[in-house]
C-alpha cells in the first residue's frame, strides 16, 4: 500500500508567515525510523510536508483507483505550522480532499488540544480532573483553588510554557507570560503532588489499553520539571490492580470523551491517598525510539515496526473494514 508520511519539518510553505508559530514538531529521527518501519512492511512511502502543496503531492503519489476508491493512506505526524488549533489543519485538509489518514479527526484534536474544553468534556462523565480557572491577568479571582497552582497554556502540549507557582506574584507573572509568549489565555489548576502516570491506547471501538508508564523523578522532594529535566521513565509501572482497572477506565473514558482515534496518550497524577486525577490527553504523542509510548508498546510485546504498523491497521480497518495490504512499487 502507498503510505505518505506528512510532517511540519520545513515551516516556508505557506503564503504568508502569520499567526502564532507552532513551537513542537516530530525530530527527523523519529519520521525517518517511522518510515523505515512500515517500507520494512512492505509498503511504498512518501515523505512530505503538511503545508499548501500536500494535496498536490499526494494526488500524484497517490491518485485515485477504480470508482475513486483511495489507492494510499497518510501516516499523520503533522503538528501544523502556525495559527490556531494547529492539529487540526492538515486532517482538515484530508478530510476535505477525501484521503484517508492514521489518528484522530480535527473534531479530536480540537477538542484534545483546548485543555478547558478536554476537562469540562471527561468531568461531564465522572472522570476526575484538578479544579482550575481560565485567567488573562493573573489578577483575576482563584476561587477556592488551593496553592501552589500549575499555569500552563490553554491550548499547547508537551510541556511548553508549563509553570508551578506558590502565591499570588508568581500567578500574575506566570499569567503574564503565557499571554505574551503564547497570545491564549493561560489555564490554572491545583498542583496534583503524587505520582505522574502516563497511559497510551491502541484503537477505535475494542481499545488496546498499554500498560502504564511512570515519570521517574528520582530523588526530588517536588515531583515536577520539564521533560528534558525528568526524561527517565519506568514502565510497567507498579501499580497495585485495583488501582490500575479504575486507570484503564478513566482513560477510555478520556479519550471517548474527547472523540479520539486510532491512538492517543492519557497524562494522569495519583495523589498520596490513591486519588487519580487526568490532566490532559496528547492526540498526537511522541512516537520517538524513547517516548513513553513506544515504551509501553514494547512492555506490551509490540516492536517499534509493529506499533508503527499496527496503527496503520487500526486506521485501515476504521476506513474500509480490513487491514492494510501491501502492495509493490508498480501497481496502481
Amino acid at each position: 500500500m502507498r503510505i505518505a508520511v506528512v510532517w511540519n519539518d520545513d515551516h516556508t510553505g505557506v503564503i504568508n508567515r502569520f499567526g502564532q508559530p507552532c513551537p513542537e514538531e516530530f525530530g527527523r529521527d523519529t519520521v525517518e525510523s517511522m518510515t523505515a518501519a512500515l517500507q520494512e512492511a512492505g509498503h511504498e512511502t512518501l515523505l512530505c510536508q503538511g503545508d499548501k502543496r500536500l494535496l498536490t503531492t499526494l494526488e500524484r503519489f497517490m491518485p485515485p483507483g477504480p470508482q475513486g476508491r483511495p489507492s494510499g493512506i497518510v501516516f499523520n505526524m503533522a503538528y501544523g505550522i502556525q495559527g490556531e488549533s494547529r492539529l487540526t489543519h492538515v486532517p482538515a485538509m484530508l478530510e476535505m480532499a477525501g484521503v484517508p489518514y492514521t489518528g484522530s479527526g480535527p473534531l479530536g484534536h480540537g477538542l484534545a488540544l483546548d485543555k478547558v474544553i478536554t476537562k469540562r468534556l471527561i468531568r461531564d462523565r465522572g472522570v476526575p480532573t484538578p479544579n482550575f480557572r481560565v485567567m488573562r491577568s493573573g489578577t483575576e479571582s482563584t476561587g477556592d483553588l488551593r496553592y501552589p497552582l500549575i499555569v500552563k497554556p490553554r491550548h499547547e502540549s508537551d510541556s511548553c510554557g508549563v509553570q508551578l507557582v506558590h502565591e499570588p506574584a508568581q500567578l500574575r507573572q506566570a499569567v503574564e507570560i503565557i499571554v505574551e509568549q503564547y497570545a491564549q489565555d493561560a489555564l490554572v489548576e491545583e498542583y496534583i503532588e503524587g505520582r505522574e502516570i502516563f497511559i497510551a491506547l491502541l484503537g477505535n471501538g475494542e481499545l488496546e489499553v498499554l500498560p502504564p508508564v511512570e515519570r521517574d523523578f528520582g530523588g526530588r522532594e517536588t515531583h515536577f520539571g520539564t521533560w528534558a529535566e525528568t526524561p527517565l521513565s519506568i514502565c510497567p509501572a507498579q501499580i497495585e490492580s485495583k488501582l490500575t482497572t479504575i486507570l484503564r477506565g478513566i482513560s477510555v473514558e478520556t479519550f471517548r470523551a474527547c472523540h479520539c482515534r486510532d491512538c492517543a496518550r492519557i497524562d494522569l497524577r495519583i495523589d498520596r491517598f490513591g486519588q487519580p486525577f487526568v490532566l490532559e490527553i496528547n492526540t498526537m504523542p511522541a512516537l520517538g525510539m524513547n517516548s513513553n509510548v513506544v515504551l509501553a508498546a514494547a512492555t506490551a510485546g509490540h516492536s517499534f515496526s509493529s506499533l508503527v504498523n499496527r496503527i496503520v491497521d487500526i486506521a485501515h480497518m476504521r476506513y474500509f473494514g480490513s487491514v492494510s495490504q501491501c502492495v509493490t512499487s508498480d501497481e496502481p
